[in-house]
């Protein structure tokens, strides 16, 4: 089977990208401020909108809306897990003996997911799938008291409530990925 990507100018997508066997890199706060660096130093050279965000211990959740026309999501992947990866003090070993061989760091699995938001509705349900996912992992009982997460803009914006993901939440298949 052939993977396909969907580009569109000035797309909206959600993303989902795990670390290499789900180490728990993002546990520590250190590694977070490096991820939040290197997002801003390749945003500065790249522009994107993000319009809603989750880092959790072995994974991301992310919706960017990118530039009217530009399309380019996977050199922008691309260049901050590898701004990330540089600045990472305690890489993990390669165990990966294709990875040995091209000399790639075992820090974030091989390929992420994306999904190209269809419409409105769509793009609200992957907010709501990103801001409840500590909640779904059960690392919080309600999105507002994880860290990062970008629920707390939305609640200072009045568009949530402090309690908003405390009942339970069930997406459709369709929506999300881990």
């Amino acid at each position: 089977m052939h993977y396909r990507r969907v580009y569109i100018n000035g797309g909206s997508y959600f993303f989902t990208v795990v670390t290499e066997k789900r180490r728990k890199l993002f546990a520590d706060y250190d590694n977070v401020k490096l991820l939040r660096s290197a997002f801003k130093k390749i945003m500065q050279k790249r522009p994107f909108v993000i319009d809603a965000a989750v880092v959790l211990p072995d994974h991301l959740h992310f919706i960017w809306t990118l530039p009217e026309q530009d399309y380019d999501y996977s050199t922008r992947w691309r260049l901050i897990k590898t701004e990330f990866t540089k600045k990472l003090p305690n890489k993990p070993q390669v165990q990966n003996a294709n990875r040995k061989n091209k000399q790639q760091q075992d820090v974030w699995q091989h390929r992420g997911w994306e999904h190209c938001l269809r419409n409105e509705r769509d793009f609200q349900q992957h907010i709501e799938y990103i801001h409840y996912n500590p909640v779904k992992h059960g690392w919080v009982k309600r999105a507002s008291d994880w860290p990062y997460s970008s629920i707390h803009r939305y609640i200072k914006m009045g568009l949530l409530s402090e309690h908003w993901g405390v009942d339970v939440i069930d997406f459709d298949d369709d929506i999300g990925h881990e």
